[in-house]
């Protein structure tokens, strides 16, 4: 895996072997990014990064920039790859990690605090379809903000609120909140 754009382009980083999170691919990274810098001043946003897995994405925010990233994982292995990460990376001033349940995290987080959430849960999440409502009332994201959730070509978030468009690159889709 590498960091695609901003002052970090080309470092890379590897999971272990046994790692079992699905990483957002280089190609999906690199578009998503290519939309997001249309409209936001990655130096002014706070942002959050749910399901973190790799924390891949929180390193894409802070290599462009941003200076305030919460990335929450629950899984205890991804939790410590993720602070290994951020420590060789030299990001510990930037990207926080916390190794929390996101559902929990969503009932304690501040409110209307973050500018942007990324969330990339499971795909095999039973709950999915539901996901973008519980983030959204859990009230934590700023009027203006973007809820950005990742997830698999068989969901179909249109028809709910606040939904704003949808971005498909090969199988992963974004589904964008506004």
């Amino acid at each position: 895996m590498r960091i695609t754009g901003g002052t970090l382009k080309g470092r890379r980083f590897s999971p272990p072997s046994n790692f079992r999170a699905r990483p957002t691919t280089d190609m999906a990274k690199e578009n998503l990014f290519n939309i997001l810098t249309n409209f936001i001043d990655f130096s002014e946003i706070k942002m959050v990064d749910l399901f973190s897995g790799t924390g891949s994405i929180s390193f894409e925010f802070a290599s462009r920039g941003c200076k305030d990233i919460c990335s929450i994982e629950n899984d205890y292995q991804h939790y410590k790859f993720i602070c290994k990460c951020v420590e060789q990376l030299q990001l510990s001033e930037i990207v926080k990690p916390v190794k929390q349940n996101v559902f929990l995290f969503l009932q304690k987080a501040p409110k209307n605090y973050f500018d942007i959430i990324f969330a990339d849960p499971p795909f095999e999440l039973r709950t999915i379809s539901q996901l973008p409502k519980l983030i959204l009332d859990a009230n934590i994201l700023k009027k203006d903000g973007y809820l950005i959730v990742e997830h698999g070509p068989n969901v179909d978030f249109s028809k709910t609120d606040k939904f704003w468009q949808l971005r498909h690159y090969g199988k992963v889709c974004f589904s964008f909140f506004h």
